[in-house]
């Protein structure tokens, strides 16, 4: 009996690849989403050829015709956002809220950019020489190489695709190779708009074939990551080697400081929220929480309280709130986190069980640790699970020495009703994010993301820093 096989989109047309993999939902292992194609590197280098060959004419495009384009795919998306978010809910694992959200948020991308499309404009200013004007603008960088990760498998691909094609970039794409459906999907959006052939591309495949030919190419002009530290200074030092413009974002290990003057009850839900949400596994989530001792007890309590509400189950049911683990492997490492918690002296008092469900999945109850301290191993490493661990300290000064502790510097949160406190940790927290009486999780569109020290690598993404990276200055001298 034969397969159907979704296929990759190379050079405008649907290619067979030279093999296929069968896509399983985490939360359900009988069910099989689909076959999907797996490119070789012969036809990676094939997709960044037809790519050379489209940026050229799609640099031509006017700027109305960008701008439809991508408002056709913001459109298309947030018209369909359940039906492509239950997709992405059952290859995810994450909750039908959660996917339709993320849906809904791509498609804002897209339209955030479209509208960027419009507002390029360049500056003039005068020569130190007599009689000479000086023009600068900004032109497209050229092919961008797209490599996504899989815990948000639609909006990553979104906040990177709109940008490169608003600027009149072409892009060749790879998804993380265990949510191929949402990046096929959104690839079926985009292969119907008006776009020269070989303008956008998707290679789905193996990281370390297909991923290997993008960041080694010297037909790249542009390379953007987003993945793990380990896998992101691979990918620094290879497009360094043919001087490749790379941006990366990579791991983190945020912390959300609670102080003595916080409103518990919004403490308690942006520690929950933040440390839990989307099954914990999300860059920006907050698994180290620094709580001062006056309100120490009081609040692990609450959130303990809060945690027993939490429905943990099969995603695509009503009424659920923590879907699914990612996979076996990611079920295996969030164990293996427990355990080694608990070895380092950690006190495990809330979750952590392995759940049965009607499907057989990959289940957990989120974790909540006590009587940690910042340099255990759960609190220097990122996990990527719903784990979470308490850190005791005695003031605020401790709190943000704590947080600061780290070679990550994503994203870091405080709870207080101190404009005081509230201020000194905006200007002193050493994360490219700060979050005052909110969950460290949960970003805006619009504004630049992206941190410090181990977490970012190269230019910001989203809101109007994406120029940086997808373009490049050109600076005019004319004397009339």
């Amino acid at each position: 009996m034969s397969v159907s096989v979704f296929r990759n989109y190379i050079a405008g047309e649907w290619v067979e690849g030279s093999s296929s993999v069968a896509n399983v939902s985490p939360s359900d292992l009988s069910d099989v989403i689909g076959h999907y194609a797996q490119a070789d590197a012969a036809q990676t280098k094939d997709a960044i050829a037809a790519a050379v060959n489209g940026q050229l004419e799609w640099q031509k495009s006017g700027l109305e015709q960008r701008y439809a384009v991508l408002m056709a795919i913001g459109d298309e998306l947030i018209a369909r956002k359940d039906e492509l978010g239950r997709i992405l809910a059952r290859e995810e694992g994450k909750t039908l809220a959660e996917g339709a959200g993320e849906v809904y948020r791509s498609g804002q991308f897209f339209h955030y950019y479209a509208a960027e499309v419009l507002r390029q404009m360049g500056e003039t200013a005068d020569s130190v020489r007599p009689g000479v004007e000086i023009e600068t603008r900004r032109e497209p960088v050229g092919v961008v190489g797209i490599i996504t990760p899989w815990n948000f498998p639609t909006a990553t691909g979104a906040w990177k695709i709109a940008p490169a094609l608003a600027f009149g970039n072409a892009v060749v794409w790879k998804p993380a190779n265990q949510v191929p459906a949402s990046a096929w999907a959104l690839t079926e959006i985009i292969s119907r708009q008006n776009l020269p052939a070989g303008t956008f591309n998707l290679v789905m495949g193996p990281g370390a074939e297909v991923g290997d030919v993008l960041i080694n190419s010297r037909d790249i002009n542009a390379l953007t990551f987003t993945g793990s530290l380990e896998t992101g200074r691979k990918v620094a030092g290879a497009t360094a080697v043919n001087l490749v413009k790379c941006q990366l974002e990579m791991g983190s290990k945020n912390a959300l400081v609670v102080l003595d003057d916080a409103d518990l009850d919004n403490a308690v839900e942006c520690a929950v929220g933040g440390a839990y949400g989307g099954t914990g596994q999300k860059c920006t989530a907050s698994s180290r929480l620094i709580v001062t001792e006056g309100i120490h007890d009081r609040f692990v309590a609450a959130v303990i309280e809060r945690m027993k509400k939490l429905v943990v189950g099969n995603p695509l049911k009503a009424g659920v709130h923590i879907g699914a683990v990612a996979d076996a492997r990611q079920m295996e490492s969030n164990l293996k986190y427990l355990e080694l918690a608990k070895n380092e002296g950690g006190k495990l008092v809330y979750g952590g069980e392995v759940i049965t469900e009607d499907t057989e999945g990959y289940y957990m109850q989120p974790a909540l640790f006590t009587e940690t301290t910042n340099d255990m191993t759960i609190n220097r490493e990122e996990a990527f699970a719903p784990i979470a661990c308490v850190i005791k300290v005695k003031d605020y000064a401790e709190a943000l020495a704590t947080l600061n502790d780290t070679n990550f510097g994503l994203t870091g949160g405080i709870c207080t009703e101190s404009l005081k406190y509230a201020t000194d940790f905006k200007r002193n927290a050493k994360t490219g994010c700060v979050m005052v009486n909110l969950p460290t999780a949960g970003t805006d569109y619009h504004v630049p993301f992206g941190g410090r020290k181990d977490s970012s690598f190269g230019p910001r993404e989203q809101g109007t820093y994406a120029k940086e990276f997808y373009t490049v200055v050109k600076t005019t001298y004319i004397r009339a």
